[in-house]
């Protein structure tokens, strides 16, 4: 196990020294994020709205969501590495100047942080899952701060999307269902079904900076 651990822990390190493969030479324009976010309020901007294919989940709140997390997410829809229909179509339209514009409007409307450095009374079975995982080298000490570039605020995201998006890294051969990425399919794919639910249902409970923020079709 530990030296799983130290393996994770350089592979993670060398990715953060890595360059990205982020637009990181395009300037956001959040104003210009604002009127392209049309497309994406249709389900991302309904409190507690829920798709249905391939699976059934609530859409993630991406309000607030880290904006190097969000780049990195529809770069990985646009080319195939996230296979999600939906999400693929709509990545795949997108500019690199339309995914950093996106991203920084949708960044910005991060909650007043509430999580606290450290999390306590955290259930002894889920702190062991989550220790298992070293969670925490990537996400940071309360789930809302990621370390690692490219990694999401995953404190208080909905339940059931938190066990959807872990449990599709451990798929493979599904054309419409999983993600490819070194990292997490590995933490995955070191939990059963009932582990990764039970993880996704403790980290919903904790307070975060995500939230949905209702915005008109009509604009």
């Amino acid at each position: 196990m530990k030296k799983t651990l130290i393996s994770l822990f350089t592979l993670i390190g060398s990715l953060a020294l890595a360059p990205a493969t982020w637009s990181q030479d395009v300037k956001a324009d959040i104003a210009a994020g604002e009127g392209k976010a049309a497309m994406c309020i249709g389900c991302h901007g309904i409190p507690g709205y829920q798709a249905s294919f391939p699976e059934v989940h609530k859409v993630p709140m991406i309000s607030g969501q880290d904006g190097k997390y969000l780049v990195a997410a529809l770069n990985a829809y646009a080319k195939g590495e996230r296979k999600h229909p939906t999400m693929r179509a709509v990545a795949a339209t997108l500019s690199a100047q339309d995914i950093a514009d996106l991203s920084a409007y949708y960044e910005q409307h991060a909650k007043a942080p509430a999580a606290p450095e450290g999390i306590s009374n955290t259930p002894p079975k889920v702190a062991e899952l989550l220790q298992k995982g070293a969670c925490v080298s990537c996400h940071g000490v309360n789930y809302s701060k990621p370390l690692v570039p490219g990694s999401p605020k995953i404190a208080g995201q909905h339940a059931d999307y938190l066990y959807i998006a872990l449990k599709s890294y451990t798929v493979t051969g599904n054309p419409q269902v999983g993600r490819n990425n070194a990292i997490m399919s590995g933490v995955a794919k070191q939990f059963t079904r009932e582990e990764l639910r039970l993880m996704a249902d403790y980290l919903a409970t904790l307070p975060g900076e995500t939230r949905v923020v209702p915005q008109s079709r009509l604009r």
